[in-house]
Parts: structure tokens; C-alpha cells; sequence
């Protein structure tokens, strides 16, 4: 996607560290009077005189600038409506009343009116004179350091006659997530990304250094003070630094109660947890509060959660459970479960298993029932309430079905007066109309090119690879053959921007609808769209070409256009031409490119020797320049999360081991760990929406392509390092998370909306492919004896454990497999896993294969099963598994024969 904010180079970190120091502000936060500043044994932190908000909090055992409240940008957000750390905002209204009433400190800020501190009490404040004139409420601040844990608390009063409900509650949070003005190096040494668990009583706030090898920031409640909601809080976007852009996310609030914003702003949609207020009787005093708690590492988060008290949860495999799949569910918490409840009713049952080695563990196995969002509400003994997030999707194999054929159906177009070229093509769709999308004003959307035109027809001939149909390929080979190879690509192997333009004098016949504004610069003319200039492109007709080799290597009878070898010949074409010098970015990690070492592969077992070595001198150049920067992870953006899949793949491929790890750090650091389904895996991105969504806004997206394709190295540095189950988890719920943007009809959409206001699946099927094509990369079976959980399948279904651990394989694709305590993975270029028996005690495994997953009936046929066995860790003891029958070998793979609708092998 194209960057609308350029990067700038800023100065030096500022640092202020004394009161009374005069900087000649004329804003409204008071800079100009000074700071109080305090040291904890964990933080040293400065909070504003006047206004008592929070200036700067800094791990005192890093002795660096590194600050994760941005200081060095309070000058330029020292005004009216913009929120810190340490403001409140209400709305609430007297007994009888139905209107509510707001308040909120940022909106006229005035000094507040300091209290003596004294005790645990660092400092306090009287907030009345920055909240409205006659405000229902009287609140009180304090900071406090409590068993030398720091805690910000409200004490909120009813200081009326009458009683005072609370409708909305809520404590804006600012940390330093602003790129603005800062290089590469400040950014990624500097900012931090934060995310919310909306987990009610258990609920918190991760703040994570993008780094990722710096302490994150732990924020936990304190006392009753749920994590009921999670809203986004407005602040003009007119000036630096440029609040709500590319390069400025924006700010959040942690929402104690949200009753009236449920009535109001989010009457149509409904929220993560159910909408509570709260009454205070006369002047009674109830008090809401947060704590900040430094964890070690990001792998520690979890530890952190547990050392404050508050309920942990670990899902296995996650949130997103399709109903051919189990779910396991384990909680810590110094409470037994009292009771657990979910909404819809009947989405999700539970039973009580023993998985659980460690004692203070309990737990459940979860089975889901009903398509969509599922709450989970746990009630413990003291009263504490946990929910947790889940998504149910149909089966998992099902689902791919209907994905390919709505593709290659509802989005297949077909016209022969199309002056683009565009047909045939599976092209992009809107899903709110339910019609395909022949014009927008961004070019590339209905141009079949860029992620957001060329995402429907990539996960259309990825599902091929995954799971090939007899007729999709058929429509798939015409759109190759017709507009794929002399359409959008041209015969030198150069690919199109896009085949769609704005420019009626060129296309007299074409009605442009005029009720799109062609005046924008992404209403490309001719020239602009058939540029060639862009690498992110070339990576998508590559994995088209490799996906249908791949069908034709190995489902031969389904193919009739092309052989196998043409296919892969275009896809060596396609990257040789990109790594050629005439293309912009091609230095860069680009998305999804996994596929060319996928390729890379592939020309080495069909012994293509000379092709081989033409893909991997190309990206050994690449991959040498990245390994003399520190922070190769360049885009078209000021910051992005879509270089390191490519930088990760290559530095570990050429044994550049320090890049791979740096790139490996930034992706842990942008996506979470979190009990609920949209966060759990979900890779930071969220401008995308601006370039492939029908809602065109800044807003953290849930499981855009980011959370696919970010995935790959996590899991492939799983398989490195199998006893890292920290991985596996974060990997595998990346990989799932394509799985939810799959309706019950098979629509894929770009991205789900965060915004509390709307909670959605985008309307536009928009750049959906990558983040398929990243699940269909690397999504299987990972089998583990977890320390604390037992014997688990991340993707499957333990069926025993004893003399044996048997699996049955539930992931949607069924052609991968992992089986952790050998450090073994195995992969079928044809054919579907169907059961997996592994012996711990002889180190065997009996693996069942199919000629296509169940669950689905449109599957082809394979021929027989093409089974590939690799060592991806070594461990002591263990060798590279072999059959113990003789079998033929075809590129490297074991070639598997089917017996009554089977075939099996044993491997030791």
C-alpha cells in the first residue's frame, strides 16, 4: 500500500526532568509550569503539574531513552481533546432521568486541585475544576504505589441527593505508538504497540516494545475495574503528529462500565462483553483503578497476568474453532470456577478434562456449534468474571470449499465487451451488495493487481494447492492462459500496477459511474496503471503460476491447458523479471513471499538445476544486503509489519541467523498473545482499509492479511525450536486467523472492524488473498507433549495417549504435519492426512492418508499420496524418520498408493 505520510527525520530524545521548567507552551496541559517526578524501584515516572497525568514512565533497568509514554511529542499534544494518561471520561445521569450526561477531563482542561499525599499515595488530585461546571460526579486521582506496584485510581463520588447511575466509565491510555518524525532506528528503539484482553475482570493491556526483546508494560485492573469495552478515542487529525495516520494509530480508552455508549453509538452492533452501569447511592464512593507491572520478556506477559492475581486462560489452539475441531480450555486463578455461561446460547459446550499435569490448573474441552462470535463468561467463587473471545467457522476443510467455489462462482467475471481485459478473472466483490466490483476509484481494487485487486484470483489458485477442484481449476487455467499471461502480465514477465484506468477518452464505451470521485491520485490513467514498477505484485502472480504447477505435478488429470513444467517456468519468469532492476521495492520483503522459497524448493527436487540457481543467487543478494542493516524490514509505508515474512525465510535460508532473530523479535512484538479471537495472533495493521476496504478508515484491523502471512516465521521457527510452544501458540493463531474472515456462504472479507461502533467484517473482499495464502503456506497438524497441558494437537484431535498418541488430523488444508518431540515434519504434496499414530517409547509414527480430506465433498481425487519427511530440529537421539517399506521416490517425495480408499506407512 502507498504511504500518504512520508518519514522525517527528528532530533534528539527530549527529556525533561525538573519542575518549574519553562518551555514557552501555549497549551492547555500545563507544560510550562513543570513536572513532579518519582522513582519506584521498577519505573521512574514524571506526571505534569498541573494537570497530574502521566509524563513519562520509564524502566529504570534500561538505561536508555526508551520511554513508553512519548514525552518527546507532549509539545505538539499539549492542547484541548488530547487525551493522557490520567484523564477520565463519564457519562452518567440522575435517578429518573434517561439522558445521560458526559464529562471528560481532556475537553477544557484547567489545573487540578493537588490533594496532600501522604503513605502509599504518590501523588492526588481533586479533578473537578478540568470537568464540567455542576458535574455529576466528584472524582478524585491518586497515584499510588502499593506493594510497590504503581496503580492509577479514581475515586468516583455521587456527591448528589439522589442516586447516580454511571452509563459509561472509562480511563484513557497514551503510550508512545507514534512514528512521526522518527527513523527507522528511533522507531523500532523507541515506540511501543499496545493491545487490549477484553476480558472483564481479567481483562488487560499488553504495551510492547516494538524492539521485542524490551520489557513490556503489564496494565492490570485494580480491584472491581473490568475491562468491559474498548473504545477509540477522537482527537483532531489536522496536525502533527498526525493523529489517526499512518504513522500515528491513535489512542484507546479501557471502558469500566458501557452501558450508554451500547444505547447510543453502538445500538447496532454488539459489543465484546455485555453493556453494565453502575448506581451510587448519595455521596457513596466507589473507586476504579489500573496497575502497571513490567514483564521480563514478551514470552513473561502471561507469567505477569498470574503474579498479579488475575485469571489466566490458555486456548489450544485458540479462539477460532471450526466444529469439526475440538477446543481445549486451561484456567489459573486463585478462585474455583463458580459457574461458566456462553452467548449465543448453545455456541459452545464444555466438559472438564485431566490434560493438566500442573496443579492450579483446571481444564475443559470445547466443542463449538453455532457459526460466529461465542462469549465465554467465567464466574469464580470470589466473584470475579472472565470472558473469552471465540469465533466458530464450519468445518474446517468445508469452509475452504466454499471459499473456492464463491471465488470461481459469485466472483468469477465474464464479459466479452470488457475494454480492460479483465475477463475472464475472479475479481473483487462487495460483499454488502452482493455484486462484483467493477470500478472503484482505486485503480488497483477492480485492476486485478496490488493485494486489494489481485486478492480474490490469489486465494482462488491458492485454495488449489490446499485443496484442488476439478472445476475451479478449469476456470483457473482460463484465467491464467487469457489475462493473467498477457493481460496483467506482460511477455517479458513485467506485471501491470493495474488493467483497469480512469481515462474516458481512451474507452468511449466504458460508463464511468459519476457518483465516484475520479479526482483523487489513486484514479490511475493508462500510464500509471500499466507502470510495472512494483514488486509486491509480482509475488502474487508467482504464487498463481506455482500453485497451479503444483496441481499439475501432482492431480495431473485435472489440467488441460498447460503442462507442469510451463507453470514453473512462469514463476521463475516472474521473479527472475522482478529482481531484474527495472522494479521498485524488490529490495524489500515483500507479502507472501514464502511462495518463492516454496518455488525455490521445488526446482531443486525436479532437478531444475539451472532455474534453481538463478532464484536463489537473486535472493542471496537480497537477503546480503539485509543482513548489513539493522532494521531491513522497509516498505512503502513509515513503518510496516509485511517485510520481516520475507527477511525471516531468507536470512534462515542463507544462515544470516542475527537478521532472522531481529526479524523474528519485531514480529513478536506486534502480534499478541491474547484469550480472545480477533486479537490472538493478529498482526498489527491498520491502514489498510484506507487502500482495500469498502469502510475506508485508520482503525486496527482483526486478521488482515498481516496475521497470515506474519505467522510463517513464528511457526517455522517453532519447528526450529519445538520445545518454544510460545511460538507455536502465536504462530498457529495467526495461521487460523484467515480461517474467520470465511462467511457461511464462502465470502472472504479484507479484515473484520475493531471500532466498538461497528464490529464487522468489511464489506470488500479487498487484499484477503495474502492472508490466505499465508494460512494455506503453513497451516497443519502440530503435535506436542506440552509440560503443563500433556499431549495436545494444535489442529487435530487427541484420540489417546496411551500406548500411543493418536491424532486425528482436523486443520482445514490436511497436508501438514509436525510432530514436535522429533522435530519431524511431514508433507503431502497429494493426498490428506487422516490419522497420525506416533509410539514416544519406539519413536515410530503410523500415518493413515486419504485421496481427499473428509469433511467435504468437492475435493479432486488424488492419484496416490506424495509424502515428504524433513528434519527441521535436531534433537538428541533422534534421526530423520524413513518408511519402513520400500516405496518409490518422485522428487524427492515417497509415492504412497491407495488401497481401499487408503493408504498407509509406517515411519521410524
Amino acid at each position: 500500500m502507498r504511504s500518504l505520510f512520508p518519514q522525517l527525520a527528528l532530533g534528539g530524545f527530549l527529556l525533561l526532568t525538573q519542575t518549574n521548567l519553562v518551555l514557552g507552551q501555549t497549551g492547555t496541559l500545563g507544560l510550562a509550569d513543570g513536572f513532579l517526578s518519582f522513582n519506584t524501584s521498577v519505573f521512574a515516572m514524571q506526571l505534569v503539574k498541573d494537570s497530574q497525568t502521566l509524563y513519562s514512565l520509564k524502566p529504570r533497568s534500561l538505561n536508555s531513552a526508551f520511554d513508553f509514554i512519548p514525552a518527546d511529542q507532549m509539545t505538539a499534544r499539549q492542547n484541548n481533546k488530547n487525551y493522557h494518561l490520567g484523564d477520565i471520561t463519564f457519562r452518567a445521569r440522575k435517578s429518573g432521568s434517561t439522558a445521560w450526561v458526559s464529562g471528560d477531563t481532556s475537553t477544557a482542561r484547567r489545573p487540578v486541585t493537588p490533594l496532600a499525599a501522604s503513605g502509599s499515595t504518590l501523588a492526588a488530585a481533586n479533578l473537578a475544576p478540568t470537568l464540567p461546571s455542576g458535574s455529576l460526579l466528584n472524582i478524585t486521582r491518586r497515584w499510588v504505589l502499593q506493594d510497590n506496584q504503581l496503580q492509577l485510581l479514581f475515586d468516583v463520588n455521587n456527591p448528589q441527593t439522589v442516586a447516580v447511575e454511571i452509563g459509561a466509565l472509562g480511563a484513557p491510555l497514551e503510550f508512545n505508538n507514534i512514528f512521526t518524525g522518527r527513523t527507522a532506528a528511533q522507531t523500532n528503539e523507541l515506540c511501543s504497540l499496545f493491545d487490549p484482553y477484553i476480558g472483564q475482570d481479567a481483562g488487560y493491556v499488553q504495551v510492547t516494545p516494538l524492539l521485542g526483546t524490551l520489557p513490556p508494560l503489564v496494565v492490570l485492573p485494580v480491584g472491581k475495574s473490568p475491562l468491559e469495552g474498548w473504545r477509540f478515542l477522537p482527537e483532531s487529525t489536522s496536525a502533527t503528529p498526525f493523529y489517526q495516520s499512518q504513522t500515528f494509530e491513535g489512542l484507546y480508552e479501557w471502558q469500566f462500565h458501557t452501558l450508554a455508549y451500547a444505547q447510543n453509538e453502538w445500538a447496532q452492533v454488539t459489543p465484546w462483553n455485555a453493556p453494565t452501569s453502575a448506581i451510587l447511592q448519595p455521596h457513596q464512593t466507589r473507586t476504579y483503578g489500573i496497575q502497571f507491572r513490567l514483564a521480563s520478556s514478551i514470552r513473561t506477559i502471561e507469567d505477569t497476568v498470574h503474579g498479579a492475581g488475575v485469571p489466566l486462560a490458555v486456548g489450544i489452539p485458540g479462539y477460532i474453532l471450526p466444529t469439526d475441531q475440538a477446543g481445549k480450555l486451561f484456567l489459573q486463578a486463585s478462585s474455583a470456577v463458580a459457574s461458566i455461561s456462553v452467548s449465543p446460547t448453545g455456541a459452545l459446550t464444555w466438559a472438564t478434562n485431566a490434560d493438566a499435569k500442573t496443579a492450579g490448573w483446571v481444564g475443559y474441552t470445547i466443542t463449538s456449534h453455532i457459526w460466529g462470535r461465542a462469549r465465554l463468561t467465567i464466574t469464580y467463587a470470589d466473584g470475579t468474571v472472565q470472558t473469552i473471545h471465540y469465533y466458530v467457522t464450519n468445518g474446517a476443510t468445508q469452509t475452504l470449499g466454499n471459499l473456492g467455489n464463491f471465488l470461481t462462482t459469485s466472483q468469477w467475471f465474464q464479459s466479452s465487451t470488457d475494454p480492460f481485459k479483465r475477463s475472464p478473472s475472479v475479481i473483487s466483490y462487495d460483499r454488502e451488495v452482493n455484486a462484483i466490483v467493477k470500478d472503484d476509484p482505486r485503480a488497483w481494487i477492480p485492476g486485478l493487481s496490488d493485494e486489494a485487486g489481485a486478492g480474490s484470483w490469489l486465494a482462488a489458485t491458492m485454495k488449489q494447492y490446499a485443496q484442488p477442484n476439478a472445476a475451479e481449476v478449469t476456470k483457473l487455467e482460463q484465467f491464467i492462459s487469457q489475462t493473467l499471461w498477457g493481460s496483467l502480465q506482460n511477455s517479458d514477465g513485467t506485471v501491470k500496477k493495474s488493467v483497469y484506468f480512469y481515462q474516458p477518452a481512451l474507452v468511449p464505451s466504458y460508463v464511468y459511474p459519476t457518483s465516484i470521485n475520479w479526482g483523487n491520485w489513486w484514479s490511475w490513467n493508462q500510464a500509471a496503471s500499466f507502470a510495472i514498477d512494483r514488486a509486491y505484485d509480482y509475488v502474487h502472480v508467482t504464487a498463481a503460476y506455482w500453485a497451479l504447477y503444483r496441481v499439475a505435478r501432482n492431480y495431473p488429470a485435472l489440467v488441460k491447458t498447460h503442462t507442469w513444467q510451463w507453470y514453473i517456468n512462469q514463476a521463475v519468469l516472474t521473479v527472475t523479471s522482478m529482481t531484474g532492476g527495472r522494479v521498485g521495492f524488490a529490495g524489500d520483503g515483500l507479502m507472501g513471499e514464502t511462495v518463492f522459497r516454496l518455488l525455490l524448493d521445488d526446482l531443486k527436487r525436479e532437478g531444475l538445476t539451472a532455474n534453481a540457481t538463478l532464484v536463489e543467487s537473486r535472493m542471496k543478494t537480497r537477503a546480503t544486503a539485509w543482513s548489513k542493516e539493522r532494521y531491513p524490514f522497509g516498505s512503502e509505508m513509515a513503518w510496516d509489519s509485511t517485510g520481516q515474512e520475507g527477511v525471516y525465510a531468507w536470512s534462515q535460508y542463507f544462515n544470516f541467523t542475527a537478521t532472522a532473530t531481529n526479524a523474528l523479535n519485531s514480529i513478536l512484538a506486534y502480534q499478541p498473545l491474547i484469550p480472545h479471537w480477533g486479537y490472538n495472533g493478529n498482526a498489527r495493521r491498520y491502514w489498510d482499509n484506507i487502500y482495500g476496504g469498502k469502510l475506508q478508515r485508520i482503525e486496527r484491523q482483526i486478521h488482515h492479511y498481516g496475521s497470515g502471512l506474519n505467522a510463517l516465521p513464528v511457526i517455522s521457527a517453532f519447528q526450529s525450536s519445538p520445545s518454544d510452544y510460545y511460538l507455536l501458540r502465536v504462530g498457529y493463531a495467526g495461521l487460523s486467523g484467515p480461517l474467520s474472515n470465511i462467511d457461511q456462504g464462502g465470502f472472504a472479507a479484507a479484515s473484520f472492524h475493531s471500532f466498538a461502533d461497528t464490529l464487522k467484517w468489511d464489506g470488500y473482499s479487498g487484499d484477503y488473498g495474502p492472508n490466505f495464502s499465508g494460512h494455506s503456506m503453513g497451516i497443519g497438524a502440530f503435535i506436542i507433549n506440552h509440560p503443563t497441558f500433556g499431549w495436545q494437537a494444535f489442529g487435530g484431535n487427541v484420540l489417546s495417549t496411551s500406548p500411543t498418541v493418536q491424532v486425528q488430523i482436523r486443520d482445514s488444508v490436511r497436508r501438514r504435519v509436525f510432530i514436535a518431540p522429533l522435530g519431524a515434519l511431514l508433507t503431502l504434496d497429494a493426498g490428506a492426512f487422516s490419522l497420525i499414530e506416533y509410539n514416544p517409547t519406539a519413536r515410530t509414527v503410523a500415518v493413515t492418508i486419504t485421496p481427499t480430506p473428509d469433511g467435504v465433498t468437492t475435493a479432486a481425487s488424488a492419484p496416490n499420496g506424495r509424502l515428504i519427511i524433513q528434519q527441521t530440529a535436531a534433537i538428541s537421539g533422534v534421526t530423520l524418520l524413513k518408511p519402513t517399506s520400500t516405496l518409490n521416490v518422485d522428487a524427492g517425495a515417497f509415492v504412497i498408493p491407495f488401497i481401499s480408499g487408503q493408504g498407509k506407512v509406517t515411519l521410524a
